[in-house]
Protein backbone atom coordinates (compact mmCIF):
# COMPACT_ATOMS: atom_id res chain seq x y z
CA UNK A 1 0.00 0.00 0.00
CA UNK A 2 2.00 3.21 -1.11
CA UNK A 3 1.18 6.37 1.11
CA UNK A 4 -1.07 7.73 -1.14
CA UNK A 5 -3.83 4.79 -0.47
CA UNK A 6 -2.77 4.77 3.33
CA UNK A 7 -3.91 8.39 3.29
CA UNK A 8 -7.39 7.33 1.94
CA UNK A 9 -7.28 4.49 4.29
CA UNK A 10 -6.94 6.80 7.40
CA UNK A 11 -9.03 9.48 5.97
CA UNK A 12 -12.07 6.77 5.82
CA UNK A 13 -11.28 5.35 9.08
CA UNK A 14 -11.64 8.88 10.80
CA UNK A 15 -15.12 9.21 8.65
CA UNK A 16 -16.28 5.68 10.31
CA UNK A 17 -15.34 6.76 13.53
CA UNK A 18 -16.89 10.04 13.35
CA UNK A 19 -20.28 8.52 12.34
CA UNK A 20 -19.75 5.92 15.11
CA UNK A 21 -20.11 9.19 17.62
CA UNK A 22 -22.77 10.55 15.86
CA UNK A 23 -24.87 7.64 15.86
CA UNK A 24 -23.71 6.59 19.79
CA UNK A 25 -24.47 10.11 20.92
CA UNK A 26 -28.31 9.13 21.39
CA UNK A 27 -27.15 6.28 23.64
CA UNK A 28 -25.17 8.63 25.74
CA UNK A 29 -28.41 10.36 26.86
CA UNK A 30 -29.92 7.20 27.22
CA UNK A 31 -29.58 8.00 31.39
CA UNK A 32 -31.94 10.86 30.78
CA UNK A 33 -35.04 8.87 29.87
CA UNK A 34 -37.44 10.21 32.47
CA UNK A 35 -36.86 13.57 31.60
CA UNK A 36 -37.55 12.95 28.35
CA UNK A 37 -40.98 11.32 29.21
CA UNK A 38 -41.63 14.51 30.84
CA UNK A 39 -41.86 16.41 28.40
CA UNK A 40 -43.39 14.44 26.04
CA UNK A 41 -46.22 14.24 28.78
CA UNK A 42 -46.65 17.47 29.11
CA UNK A 43 -48.23 18.20 25.86
CA UNK A 44 -51.20 15.92 26.48
CA UNK A 45 -51.90 17.80 30.06
CA UNK A 46 -51.87 20.73 28.07
CA UNK A 47 -54.56 19.67 25.78
CA UNK A 48 -56.77 18.11 28.84
CA UNK A 49 -56.49 21.73 30.85
CA UNK A 50 -59.55 23.72 29.42
CA UNK A 51 -59.51 27.03 28.17
CA UNK A 52 -60.01 29.58 30.89
CA UNK A 53 -62.91 30.90 28.78
CA UNK A 54 -64.90 27.90 28.43
CA UNK A 55 -67.83 26.98 29.40
CA UNK A 56 -66.85 23.60 30.78
CA UNK A 57 -64.64 25.27 33.59
CA UNK A 58 -66.49 25.58 36.49
CA UNK A 59 -64.01 27.55 37.96
CA UNK A 60 -64.15 30.26 35.40
CA UNK A 61 -67.71 31.28 36.52
CA UNK A 62 -67.79 35.12 35.46
CA UNK A 63 -64.48 35.37 33.36
CA UNK A 64 -66.00 33.07 30.37
CA UNK A 65 -67.61 34.49 27.13
CA UNK A 66 -70.79 33.44 27.70
CA UNK A 67 -73.54 35.26 25.96
CA UNK A 68 -71.11 36.51 22.73
CA UNK A 69 -72.58 35.95 19.31
CA UNK A 70 -74.67 38.18 16.55
CA UNK A 71 -76.15 40.70 18.55
CA UNK A 72 -77.69 43.97 17.09
CA UNK A 73 -78.22 45.43 20.93
CA UNK A 74 -75.70 46.35 23.35
CA UNK A 75 -76.44 45.87 27.13
CA UNK A 76 -78.04 49.16 27.45
CA UNK A 77 -80.77 48.28 24.66
CA UNK A 78 -81.57 44.96 26.18
CA UNK A 79 -81.78 46.68 29.73
CA UNK A 80 -84.36 49.18 28.35
CA UNK A 81 -86.41 46.91 26.38
CA UNK A 82 -86.37 44.81 29.32
CA UNK A 83 -87.62 47.26 31.49
CA UNK A 84 -90.44 48.67 28.86
CA UNK A 85 -91.36 44.79 28.58
CA UNK A 86 -91.03 44.63 32.75
CA UNK A 87 -93.87 47.77 33.08
CA UNK A 88 -96.35 45.95 31.22
CA UNK A 89 -96.34 42.69 33.10
CA UNK A 90 -96.81 45.02 36.33
CA UNK A 91 -99.58 47.07 35.09
CA UNK A 92 -100.97 43.85 35.12
CA UNK A 93 -99.92 41.37 37.25
CA UNK A 94 -100.85 40.73 40.96
CA UNK A 95 -97.33 40.62 43.15
CA UNK A 96 -97.23 38.96 46.63
CA UNK A 97 -96.22 41.80 49.23
CA UNK A 98 -95.38 40.05 51.91
CA UNK A 99 -91.97 41.16 52.86
CA UNK A 100 -90.80 37.69 54.11
CA UNK A 101 -91.85 36.04 50.68
CA UNK A 102 -90.22 38.73 48.68
CA UNK A 103 -86.94 39.42 50.83
CA UNK A 104 -86.50 35.25 50.75
CA UNK A 105 -86.99 34.89 47.03
CA UNK A 106 -84.62 37.58 46.34
CA UNK A 107 -81.71 36.57 48.38
CA UNK A 108 -82.36 32.99 46.98
CA UNK A 109 -82.16 34.88 43.32
CA UNK A 110 -79.17 37.58 43.95
CA UNK A 111 -77.18 34.23 45.55
CA UNK A 112 -77.61 32.69 42.03
CA UNK A 113 -76.36 35.56 40.28
CA UNK A 114 -73.24 36.60 42.33
CA UNK A 115 -72.53 32.54 40.66
CA UNK A 116 -73.14 33.35 37.58
CA UNK A 117 -71.78 35.17 34.16
CA UNK A 118 -74.47 37.61 34.72
CA UNK A 119 -73.28 41.13 33.46
CA UNK A 120 -76.59 42.95 34.24
CA UNK A 121 -77.84 43.22 37.91
CA UNK A 122 -81.42 41.32 38.08
CA UNK A 123 -84.45 42.54 39.59
CA UNK A 124 -86.56 39.53 41.02
CA UNK A 125 -90.38 39.75 42.24
CA UNK A 126 -92.89 37.28 43.35
CA UNK A 127 -96.42 36.94 41.23
CA UNK A 128 -99.36 35.75 43.12
CA UNK A 129 -100.42 32.93 40.90
CA UNK A 130 -101.37 29.15 41.20
CA UNK A 131 -99.20 28.61 37.90
CA UNK A 132 -95.99 26.57 38.01
CA UNK A 133 -93.81 29.31 36.24
CA UNK A 134 -91.11 31.50 36.53
CA UNK A 135 -89.70 33.59 33.37
CA UNK A 136 -86.88 36.32 32.98
CA UNK A 137 -86.89 39.30 30.56
CA UNK A 138 -83.55 40.76 29.05
CA UNK A 139 -82.09 42.78 30.97
CA UNK A 140 -82.35 40.85 34.32
CA UNK A 141 -86.21 41.57 35.27
CA UNK A 142 -86.97 37.98 36.92
CA UNK A 143 -90.48 36.87 37.89
CA UNK A 144 -91.23 33.94 40.32
CA UNK A 145 -95.03 32.32 40.74
CA UNK A 146 -96.09 31.74 44.01
CA UNK A 147 -97.26 28.15 42.69
CA UNK A 148 -93.55 27.47 41.85
CA UNK A 149 -92.61 27.98 44.95
CA UNK A 150 -95.65 25.99 46.76
CA UNK A 151 -95.01 23.34 44.32
CA UNK A 152 -91.29 22.71 45.09
CA UNK A 153 -90.57 20.43 47.61
CA UNK A 154 -86.86 21.75 48.73
CA UNK A 155 -85.05 24.68 48.38
CA UNK A 156 -82.55 23.08 45.61
CA UNK A 157 -85.32 22.22 43.64
CA UNK A 158 -86.47 26.39 43.35
CA UNK A 159 -82.80 27.27 42.94
CA UNK A 160 -82.52 25.15 39.82
CA UNK A 161 -85.60 26.77 37.94
CA UNK A 162 -84.31 30.06 39.10
CA UNK A 163 -80.66 29.21 37.87
CA UNK A 164 -82.20 28.15 34.22
CA UNK A 165 -83.99 31.43 34.12
CA UNK A 166 -81.17 33.33 34.96
CA UNK A 167 -79.00 31.43 32.22
CA UNK A 168 -81.01 32.87 29.79
CA UNK A 169 -80.51 36.27 30.49
CA UNK A 170 -76.30 35.26 31.48
CA UNK A 171 -76.48 33.76 27.64
CA UNK A 172 -78.73 36.47 26.21
CA UNK A 173 -81.11 34.53 24.24
CA UNK A 174 -83.55 36.97 24.20
CA UNK A 175 -81.91 39.37 22.27
CA UNK A 176 -80.02 36.99 20.50
CA UNK A 177 -83.23 35.72 19.14
CA UNK A 178 -84.80 39.17 18.17
CA UNK A 179 -81.57 39.66 16.27
CA UNK A 180 -81.90 36.21 13.84
CA UNK A 181 -85.71 37.23 13.78
CA UNK A 182 -84.79 40.80 12.65
CA UNK A 183 -82.19 39.74 10.37
CA UNK A 184 -84.98 37.72 8.50
CA UNK A 185 -87.51 40.77 8.01
CA UNK A 186 -84.87 43.10 7.33
CA UNK A 187 -87.10 44.04 4.05
CA UNK A 188 -90.32 44.15 5.71
CA UNK A 189 -88.92 46.83 8.19
CA UNK A 190 -86.27 49.25 6.33
CA UNK A 191 -87.99 52.53 7.39
CA UNK A 192 -87.89 51.57 11.12
CA UNK A 193 -84.78 51.22 11.62
CA UNK A 194 -84.40 55.05 10.91
CA UNK A 195 -86.21 56.31 13.87
CA UNK A 196 -84.29 57.72 16.80
CA UNK A 197 -84.75 55.02 18.98
CA UNK A 198 -83.06 52.64 15.96
CA UNK A 199 -83.38 48.48 17.28
CA UNK A 200 -84.45 49.18 20.13
CA UNK A 201 -86.94 51.08 19.27
CA UNK A 202 -88.44 48.52 16.77
CA UNK A 203 -88.39 45.85 20.05
CA UNK A 204 -90.55 48.25 22.34
CA UNK A 205 -92.92 48.90 19.47
CA UNK A 206 -93.38 45.53 19.16
CA UNK A 207 -93.24 45.14 22.96
CA UNK A 208 -96.14 48.01 23.58
CA UNK A 209 -98.40 45.28 20.88
CA UNK A 210 -99.19 42.77 23.50
CA UNK A 211 -97.84 42.11 26.80
CA UNK A 212 -94.84 40.12 26.85
CA UNK A 213 -93.59 39.36 23.48
CA UNK A 214 -92.92 35.20 22.82
CA UNK A 215 -89.77 36.19 21.07
CA UNK A 216 -88.15 36.99 24.58
CA UNK A 217 -89.94 33.84 26.54
CA UNK A 218 -89.99 30.87 23.87
CA UNK A 219 -86.50 29.90 23.37
CA UNK A 220 -84.88 27.37 20.83
CA UNK A 221 -83.86 23.72 21.85
CA UNK A 222 -80.81 24.50 21.65
CA UNK A 223 -80.73 27.87 23.61
CA UNK A 224 -82.76 25.74 26.38
CA UNK A 225 -79.97 22.60 26.40
CA UNK A 226 -77.50 26.07 27.12
CA UNK A 227 -79.64 26.97 29.59
CA UNK A 228 -79.56 23.77 31.45
CA UNK A 229 -75.79 23.26 31.11
CA UNK A 230 -75.18 26.71 32.12
CA UNK A 231 -77.90 26.42 35.14
CA UNK A 232 -76.29 23.63 36.37
CA UNK A 233 -73.45 24.82 36.86
CA UNK A 234 -74.60 27.89 38.58
CA UNK A 235 -76.50 25.66 41.22
CA UNK A 236 -73.68 23.87 41.70
CA UNK A 237 -71.24 27.06 41.78
CA UNK A 238 -73.60 28.70 44.87
CA UNK A 239 -73.53 24.71 46.53
CA UNK A 240 -77.08 23.00 45.87
CA UNK A 241 -77.24 19.90 44.62
CA UNK A 242 -77.51 20.07 41.15
CA UNK A 243 -79.74 16.73 40.45
CA UNK A 244 -82.73 18.53 42.29
CA UNK A 245 -83.18 20.08 38.85
CA UNK A 246 -83.85 16.79 37.13
CA UNK A 247 -85.78 15.74 39.74
CA UNK A 248 -87.49 19.12 39.67
CA UNK A 249 -88.94 18.82 36.41
CA UNK A 250 -89.69 15.20 36.24
CA UNK A 251 -92.01 15.92 38.72
CA UNK A 252 -93.42 19.04 36.90
CA UNK A 253 -93.61 16.43 33.25
CA UNK A 254 -95.47 13.67 35.61
CA UNK A 255 -97.95 16.27 36.70
CA UNK A 256 -98.36 17.46 33.25
CA UNK A 257 -99.18 13.90 32.36
CA UNK A 258 -101.77 13.84 34.66
CA UNK A 259 -103.24 17.04 34.43
CA UNK A 260 -102.95 18.38 30.93
CA UNK A 261 -102.92 22.04 30.40
CA UNK A 262 -101.44 22.55 33.73
CA UNK A 263 -98.14 24.48 33.14
CA UNK A 264 -98.60 27.41 30.77
CA UNK A 265 -97.60 27.44 27.29
CA UNK A 266 -94.73 29.66 27.87
CA UNK A 267 -93.04 27.40 30.27
CA UNK A 268 -94.37 24.26 27.98
CA UNK A 269 -90.96 23.92 26.59
CA UNK A 270 -88.69 24.03 29.60
CA UNK A 271 -89.16 20.29 31.11
CA UNK A 272 -87.15 18.27 30.05
CA UNK A 273 -87.36 15.85 27.60
CA UNK A 274 -85.58 12.40 27.95
CA UNK A 275 -82.93 13.39 26.23
CA UNK A 276 -82.62 16.82 28.16
CA UNK A 277 -82.18 15.07 31.56
CA UNK A 278 -80.03 12.25 30.29
CA UNK A 279 -77.56 15.52 28.91
CA UNK A 280 -78.02 17.38 32.93
CA UNK A 281 -77.15 13.79 34.10
CA UNK A 282 -74.21 13.47 32.10
CA UNK A 283 -72.88 16.98 33.01
CA UNK A 284 -73.35 16.33 36.43
CA UNK A 285 -71.23 12.85 36.38
CA UNK A 286 -68.86 14.47 33.92
CA UNK A 287 -68.09 18.36 33.87
CA UNK A 288 -68.69 18.90 37.71
CA UNK A 289 -66.48 18.00 40.40
CA UNK A 290 -67.64 15.99 43.27
CA UNK A 291 -68.42 17.64 46.93
CA UNK A 292 -69.35 15.62 49.92
CA UNK A 293 -71.93 18.18 51.00
CA UNK A 294 -74.44 20.13 48.96
CA UNK A 295 -77.36 22.70 50.00
CA UNK A 296 -81.05 20.78 49.52
CA UNK A 297 -83.46 23.03 51.67
CA UNK A 298 -83.71 24.82 54.77
CA UNK A 299 -85.76 26.24 57.54
CA UNK A 300 -86.57 29.28 55.76
CA UNK A 301 -87.84 27.70 52.81
CA UNK A 302 -90.53 25.75 54.89
CA UNK A 303 -91.75 29.08 56.67
CA UNK A 304 -91.44 30.85 52.88
CA UNK A 305 -94.43 28.36 51.76
CA UNK A 306 -96.26 28.53 54.95
CA UNK A 307 -96.63 31.72 54.67
CA UNK A 308 -97.46 31.65 51.13
CA UNK A 309 -100.31 29.38 51.67
CA UNK A 310 -101.85 31.44 54.58
CA UNK A 311 -101.69 34.64 52.02
CA UNK A 312 -103.55 32.35 49.15
CA UNK A 313 -106.00 30.75 51.59
CA UNK A 314 -107.05 34.56 52.67
CA UNK A 315 -107.21 35.79 48.76
CA UNK A 316 -109.14 32.66 47.50
CA UNK A 317 -111.67 33.44 50.77
CA UNK A 318 -112.09 36.99 49.74
CA UNK A 319 -112.60 35.83 46.06
CA UNK A 320 -115.33 33.11 47.17
CA UNK A 321 -117.22 35.95 49.42
CA UNK A 322 -117.76 39.23 47.20
CA UNK A 323 -121.08 39.65 48.44
CA UNK A 324 -120.16 39.68 52.12
CA UNK A 325 -122.04 42.26 54.44
CA UNK A 326 -120.25 44.82 55.67
CA UNK A 327 -121.02 47.53 58.36
CA UNK A 328 -121.33 50.70 57.43
CA UNK A 329 -122.25 54.15 59.43
CA UNK A 330 -124.69 55.66 57.59
CA UNK A 331 -125.31 58.61 59.95
CA UNK A 332 -124.74 61.27 56.84
CA UNK A 333 -124.00 61.30 53.48
CA UNK A 334 -121.03 60.71 51.79
CA UNK A 335 -118.68 63.11 52.45
CA UNK A 336 -116.17 61.81 49.63
CA UNK A 337 -118.54 62.58 46.71
CA UNK A 338 -117.19 66.63 45.74
CA UNK A 339 -120.17 68.82 44.56
CA UNK A 340 -122.42 68.21 47.25
CA UNK A 341 -123.43 69.49 50.15
CA UNK A 342 -121.68 67.37 53.08
CA UNK A 343 -124.38 68.55 55.75
CA UNK A 344 -127.47 67.93 54.42
CA UNK A 345 -129.19 64.58 56.55
CA UNK A 346 -129.90 61.09 54.47
CA UNK A 347 -133.50 60.81 53.27
CA UNK A 348 -134.30 58.06 55.15
CA UNK A 349 -133.21 59.32 58.69
CA UNK A 350 -136.09 61.52 60.59
CA UNK A 351 -135.86 64.40 61.20
CA UNK A 352 -136.88 67.10 64.02
CA UNK A 353 -138.99 70.15 62.99
CA UNK A 354 -139.87 73.17 65.06
CA UNK A 355 -143.69 73.84 65.38
CA UNK A 356 -144.25 77.62 63.85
Amino acid sequence: MNRFSRHLFTVALLAVFACASTVAAPQQASPTPPQQQEQQQQPPQQQQQKPKNSKDDVEQIGNRGVGKGVNFYSLEKEIAIGKQLAQEIERSAKFVDDPVVTEYVNRVGQNLVRNSDARVPFTIKVIDDDAINAFALPGGFFYVNSGLILRADEEAELAGVMAHEISHVTARHGTKQATKSEITQLAMIPALIFLPAGWAGYAIYQGLNFAVPLTFLKFSRDSEREADYLGLQYMYKTGYDPNAYVAFFEKVQAEERRRPGSIPKAFSSHPPTPERIANAQKEIASILPSREEYIVSTSEFDVVKARLRLIQSRSKAQENQPDKPTLRKRTEQDQTKKGKDTTTPDDDRPTLKRRE
